[in-house]
Order: C-alpha cells, then sequence, then structure tokens
C-alpha cells in the first residue's frame, strides 16, 4: 500500500476516482501510478470520468480507458466505470451549472479512497475548473493532482513522486500514442515531450529507474 493511501482490509477494494477535462489527461498525467496500482495483487475499484469529448476523441478516450482498466497485465483485475461525457472542450466555465451538477452526481454513487484530478494552479480554464470543483466536492478525500506540461509553462514544485520503471514508463507513453492518434499533430503530443517530463521528476525524487510521474496534494486524509 503507498503510505499516502488508508491501511485497508486485505480484501477491501482501494477506490480511485479519475478525473479529466479532456479525452487524454487522466493518461498523461497519471498514466504510471495507475499501471503501477493496477500491478499490485490489492483489489481496485476505479471511476473513470473524462468531461469533454466529441466524435473521434470520444471513441479514443473510451478505448483507452478499457485498455488501462482491462489489459492482461493487470494484476489487480479492477471493478471499473467509465463516463465519456460530452461538454464542449475549451468551453467548460460557460457550462458551470451541468459541470457541477454532474460533480454532486457522481459523490452521490462513488465515495473514493483516491482522488486523481487536475492541479488548482493549472493556467488551462478546463484543467483548473476542474480541480476546483473536485475540492468543492469531495472535501474529506486524499486528493493527489497530477500535472500535464503545455504551452503556458504552468509546472510547479510537486511533493506526491511515484516511482515508475521503465516498463511502465513504456507502456503508458505507448498507450497515449496509439489511442490519442488524432492528436499526433500537436508539437506537445511526443514521447520525448511525455518522458521529458517524467525524467525530470525522477531525478528530482531519485528515482532507481530515473522515471516518476509527480503530483502536488495540499491535504491527505488517511
Amino acid at each position: 500500500m503507498l503510505s499516502f493511501l488508508p491501511e485497508l482490509p486485505a480484501d477491501e477494494p482501494l477506490r480511485v476516482l479519475c478525473l479529466g477535462a479532456h479525452c487524454d489527461d487522466v493518461e498523461i498525467g497519471a498514466g504510471g501510478l495507475l499501471l503501477e496500482l493496477m500491478g499490485r495483487e490489492r483489489p481496485l475499484e476505479v471511476h473513470w470520468s473524462v468531461f469533454t469529448s466529441d466524435g473521434v476523441r470520444r471513441e479514443e478516450a473510451q478505448a483507452s480507458a478499457e485498455w488501462f482498466l482491462t489489459r492482461p497485465g493487470n494484476r489487480s483485475d479492477p471493478a471499473a466505470s467509465i463516463e465519456i461525457h460530452d461538454l464542449p472542450a475549451s468551453f467548460l466555465p460557460s457550462h458551470w451549472g451541468d459541470l457541477k451538477e454532474g460533480f454532486f452526481d457522481l459523490r452521490s454513487r462513488f465515495d473514493p479512497h483516491l482522488v486523481l484530478t487536475h492541479r488548482r494552479d493549472d493556467r488551462h480554464q478546463d484543467h483548473g475548473l476542474v480541480a476546483e470543483l473536485t475540492w468543492n466536492t469531495f472535501r474529506d478525500h486524499t486528493i493527489l493532482e497530477y500535472e500535464i506540461a503545455k504551452f503556458e509553462g504552468d509546472l510547479g514544485q510537486p511533493n506526491v513522486f511515484m516511482s515508475l520503471t521503465e516498463e511502465i514508463v513504456s507502456l503508458k507513453i505507448s498507450a497515449i500514442r496509439k489511442y490519442f492518434a488524432s492528436q499526433a499533430d500537436k508539437t506537445w503530443f511526443d514521447e520525448s515531450a511525455f518522458r521529458a517530463l517524467m525524467r525530470l521528476r525522477g531525478i528530482e525524487c531519485n528515482s532507481p529507474s530515473g522515471y516518476a510521474e509527480a503530483f502536488h496534494a495540499s491535504k491527505l486524509c488517511l
């Protein structure tokens, strides 16, 4: 069990809530941590929720989440549910009421031990709003805010690190590139960019493999 998670009976699933404003956010920000958790024998119950999508992006998000949750290498065989919503990307603040209702509905159906979400200091308007509503809704939960490199240059100083093996790093990157092919023409969407951030965080936590994912945790409820 990771030190920031509650002690649970051996047969009780660890409930993990994955929240992403956009279709590839969870995978980019926390894909390595999720693969690590699923590679352990601890039972998992995962709810995966993405708030914006359309057409091809929706299909990509569904296929990617299904791969992460059901791939043959998972030892935990997690019970899982996936929800891909269709709010418009880049316009989430204009749909604050719909998003708020969605969060309240989710809270009534799923009580997580761990929430993975965006950083509150993320300068992308969609990311920041999802983070804000995460904290409004899950007030007494352990929340880890993941990071995504982008044009705004808003990366900070994380305080939680998850060391990743080379195998998990490669699995994460190959899955992102495979399932989100519609993003291949973006300047930030390439293996070197994904690997570089994990390499930097690996240096900062002295990871044995040289790679890590990093998160911001302002409050841990154990």
